[in-house]
């Protein structure tokens, strides 16, 4: 198989849609960036408006959203399941993938020549795409939505300053906000989470999110059903060039019942890695050309 051109360079970077949609949108897909607590400054906490902080956060991911530039990308997904990586190509048409290795290791002749068909038939049904790319919009929309009550939703305590990958970030805790009142049962789950979020202090990037479920919680993202308490949700969020900041991490504990009857429980650990730019305006279909070029990435995914 002919090498691609793409040269895949290594940096953490995870897309916007994350597979796990009904669980990952609960929280707004809020980011994350990485923990670490050696350093610490004292900074009086009235000097602090956490509130107008996370404001000025959200905003501020919302607008590098706006100038998100696609990418090429690895995506590894951990679940019950299996262990699988893709590689992902963002265009205006949808993501599309190919999935690249299982456990970490390359696949099968057969079921490279199988993911090979896969791409073919979506090449020749774009009607599969469509559908896909609609619920992409979908999901952006909830993330948007979710993030934009994200400063009224929850109440925040300025704790400290700490060192992180990207330099000094704020941490703040948070709790329920009693006075909120959800405006649709998709924003109820702000009633039953509390935890930390960590807030670049150069750039005031949603940098790190540590939730737990305090309490059971309803939901309804085009299913109804109910998290239990104890979960936890982990969200990273990283710069990964030109001030553009993507979410790179995704941690899922949770059990639940769909329907308010089935019972569920979803472990899931995704992360991105190896991205590249491409060409603006790349459609779906020269996407797949592209992935279909290139060779089955070897472990550890080096060029």
């Amino acid at each position: 198989m002919a090498q691609s051109k793409i040269h895949l360079r290594s940096c953490d970077r995870l897309s916007t849609h994350i597979p796990t949609r009904q669980i990952a949108a609960l929280l707004g897909l809020l980011p994350i960036a990485f923990s670490s607590a050696a350093f610490t400054q004292s900074i009086p906490m009235t000097s602090i408006d956490s509130v107008a902080l996370v404001r000025r956060a959200v905003q501020h991911r919302l607008d590098s959203a706006k100038a998100h530039s696609p990418v090429l990308y690895l995506m590894r997904r951990i679940d019950e399941r299996r262990d699988s990586t893709k590689a992902v190509v963002e265009t205006p048409d949808g993501n599309v993938a190919r999935l690249v290795a299982i456990n970490d290791k390359p696949l099968s002749p057969d079921a490279e020549k199988a993911e090979l068909d896969r791409l073919d038939n979506l090449a020749n049904h774009p009607e599969l795409q469509e559908r896909r790319h609609k619920n992409e919009q979908r999901d952006r929309f909830r993330v948007t939505h979710l993030l934009s009550l994200l400063p009224d939703a929850l109440q925040y305590r300025f704790e400290e300053i700490v060192s992180c990958p990207s330099g000094q970030c704020y941490r703040l805790s948070f709790t329920p906000n009693a006075k909120f009142n959800p405006p649709d049962l998709e924003a109820n789950v702000f009633r039953g989470i509390a935890g930390e979020l960590w807030i670049d202090q150069t750039k005031e990037q949603l940098t790190r999110l540590d939730a737990r479920f305090i309490s059971d919680v309803d939901f309804g993202f085009g299913i109804l059903g109910k998290l239990n308490e104890g979960g936890t949700v982990l969200l990273e969020q990283s710069n990964f060039g030109d001030n553009d900041w993507e979410f790179s991490g995704l941690k899922i504990h949770v059990t639940g019942k769909a329907l308010m009857v089935k019972s569920f429980s979803s472990q899931v650990t995704e992360t991105a890695t190896h991205y590249s730019p491409i060409p603006p305006g790349l459609r779906y279909r020269d996407a797949i050309s592209l992935l279909k070029k290139m060779d089955t990435f070897k472990t550890p995914y080096t060029p």
